[in-house]
């Protein structure tokens, strides 16, 4: 077995090289590192070679590799956090918390509707209802970040968009936190009580607000003392660190807690986004790293499985986002541009919904509908990540939010290798 390191190597150039291909497309680099993970990770080699070249990120390898794409999960939480000065939320005013709330209710109660009617493959078909309506919820934050920076996107599109994809996530876990408990109730029997819905979910989010408060405002007043920008920097990823570290002793959302350490810190400094962008500099490399874990963990061999549930997923969640989308942006009077492209840059979904998911696989009580949620999860997460940045970046141009010189421009293959004539 290749170690660890050999692996993260091999990893960083696949990704690396796929960015290269993808310009020949006009392709987000996000598309390639995915595309990379899946050539040299395991599934695809277990299905072409079964027993022999198990790739060259295998399948021990990615459990080594977990706890990078743990951390990263909190830099894009963190980034993200970093987002929400209030200068630009005031500025927002309401509308973000409405559009946030109406796509997600619209996704859910859509995705629910529609796995309600299919119900002669799963006899506990409620409780797969309740579960994969309250994951379809939830966005991939990773995604949408990545393309934003990419292409420096601008505009009302992008400024609505980022906050959106936060409370995203933070309403999602509060749906999926309420319809765990009542899927587990619908199969196995019980009662449904206050504190399975309301106080336990409720505990969750509140402390993971408290924690990630607490850590910001620690960051933003170490800050005062360490003034480099290499200081700093440490800072900022020990508070990330410790973030996700607290998350997993007390059991709370690393993606809140990271999320809250990134706004606090942001409203507490005036200096804040030069800070910031020293982190946007170091974090590359990691994000990389990432998605070419995320696409070698894609499990191909569920696509014989998946079965019409998984199909109907895919299909009417993207509808639930985007009519939900344009709904709340209709109702609080944004810009044509929000309205027309913002539920299309809401489609690429991956860690949080996984996560989910793995969360249904690890309860007992819904161990009869714990593989088909798996199942429908993982397929729809491999459609959504290999088309979702894409969408996201045609959209996002469509919108004109998309600086015409720093979009890649498809180019014949034998430039790559012309020189540049100095001028």
């Amino acid at each position: 077995m290749l170690s660890t390191l050999l692996m993260i190597g091999f990893a960083m150039i696949g990704g690396l090289a796929l960015t290269r291909v993808m310009k020949l497309f006009n392709l987000p680099n996000v598309t390639g590192y995915l595309i990379a993970g899946l050539l040299i990770g395991p599934n695809l080699w277990n299905l072409l070679t079964p027993g022999s070249f198990g790739g060259l990120i295998t399948d021990e390898g990615l459990k080594s590799l977990n706890v990078i794409t743990t951390v990263t999960l909190g830099f894009i939480a963190f980034s993200i956090g970093g987002e929400f000065k209030l200068a630009t939320i005031k500025k927002l005013g309401g509308k973000v918390i409405v559009i946030t709330l109406v796509q997600a209710f619209t996704t859910v109660i859509f995705v629910m509707a529609a796995m309600m009617f299919v119900r002669h493959d799963c006899e506990y078909y409620v409780s797969r209802a309740l579960l994969l309506g309250a994951i379809a919820a939830a966005t991939a934050p990773a995604a949408t970040l990545m393309v934003v920076r990419q292409y420096k996107a601008k505009g009302p599109v992008t400024e609505t968009l980022l906050p959106v994809v936060a409370f995203d996530d933070a309403v999602g876990l509060i749906i999926f936190s309420v319809c765990f408990s009542l899927a587990e109730v619908f199969a196995v029997g019980g009662s449904i009580t206050a504190e399975k819905v309301v106080l336990e979910p409720l505990r969750e989010i509140g402390l993971s607000l408290l924690v990630g408060s607490a850590l910001g405002a620690v960051l933003g007043f170490m800050c005062r003392f360490f003034k480099s920008r290499d200081s700093r920097l440490m800072l900022m990823v020990c508070a990330v660190i410790l973030g996700v570290g607290l998350s997993q002793l007390l059991d709370l959302s690393n993606l809140l807690v990271c999320m809250m350490i990134g706004a606090v810190f942001a409203n507490m400094r005036i200096d804040s986004v030069h800070i910031l962008t020293h982190c946007e500099k170091w974090t590359p490399p990691l994000f990389m790293l990432f998605f070419v874990i995320s696409g070698a963990d894609l499990k191909l061999e569920i696509l014989p499985k998946v079965g019409l549930a998984g199909f109907i997923y895919v299909i009417v969640r993207a509808a639930g986002k985007y009519t939900g989308a344009f709904t709340g942006a209709a109702i609080v009077r944004s810009e044509k541009t929000v309205r027309d492209y913002l539920g299309l840059t809401l489609l690429p979904q991956a860690g949080v919904a996984i996560g989910m998911a793995q969360m249904v696989a690890a309860s007992g009580d819904l161990a009869v509908v714990a593989d088909q949620v798996v199942t429908v999860v993982l397929f729809a997460t491999l459609i959504y990540e290999l088309t979702g940045p894409i969408i996201t970046k045609a959209a996002l141009s469509a919108a004109g939010e998309i600086d015409k010189t720093v979009s890649t421009q498809r180019r014949p293959l034998a430039m790559l290798f012309k020189k540049k004539r100095s001028t």
